[in-house]
């Protein structure tokens, strides 16, 4: 290897180091902004399932195709497709419906109007295809989502439901695909040849969007998407 490329590496992993210490923050700070479980209605908590559903559903699975568009190095490429076959083959969006639906919390009409704003500026961020940004998203999701998982059964459990099976193996699977996830960051920095400019954008529009997700107050979601 030659003095560029290592030096290249070594800034590269520092980068790596500091997107992950800044994606550690955002997740803290998100878990703690939900409402405790105890606390909900189960207007409130069916609020909560519904709204998660309607995004992850049928849009997740869009998202890493996205990422997968994007990428140039075959590594990103690889562990990619890894979580794609996943995703298809043990029928992650099947597994969350089944989810939503024995917490009495299929989603409505409303429930897609009520993050119908946020969600469109992922998906159109996801389709200016930007390697490096969506990435670090995808990082941020994964790792989210991991984390998520304990208050998500336990609001599902308050709703009455025994169905753990998606809590259960999201709560598992997400902590391998995080770290293939910035391993695949680490591959595609590599080929940067320029700063990558708004490099948490996608993790800030999707912040907004989980924050969306987690406002119990229905009202108030309706309204927001009604301006």
């Amino acid at each position: 290897m030659s003095a560029v490329s290592s030096d290249l590496l070594i800034l590269n992993q520092w980068h790596n180091a500091s997107i992950q210490e800044h994606i550690d923050r955002v997740i803290n700070d998100l878990l703690v902004s939900f409402p405790c479980a105890e606390q909900l209605s189960a207007d409130q908590r069916r609020g909560i399932i519904a709204r998660y559903t309607t995004v992850l559903e049928g849009n997740f699975i869009y998202w890493m195709t996205g990422a997968y568009l994007s990428v140039r190095s075959e590594e990103a490429r690889s562990i990619i497709l890894g979580n794609l076959r996943e995703e298809v083959r043990d029928c992650h969006p099947g597994m969350l419906r089944k989810f939503a639906m024995a917490a009495h919390a299929v989603p409505t009409d409303s429930d897609a109007l009520g993050v119908y704003q946020n969600l469109s500026k992922v998906r159109l961020f996801i389709g200016r295809l930007s390697p490096i940004p969506i990435l670090v998203m995808m990082t941020f999701f994964e790792g989210f989502i991991q984390r998520f998982m304990a208050y998500l059964a336990e609001v599902a459990e308050r709703q009455g439901s025994a169905e753990q099976e998606y809590t259960e193996v999201h709560g598992v699977c997400d902590v391998a695909h995080t770290q293939e996830l910035f391993r695949a960051l680490e591959a595609e920095m590599m080929l940067a040849c320029e700063p990558v400019e708004n490099l948490f954008e996608g993790v800030d529009l999707l912040q907004t969007l989980i924050r969306n997700i987690g406002d119990a107050s229905i009202g108030k979601i309706r309204s927001q998407a009604e301006n």
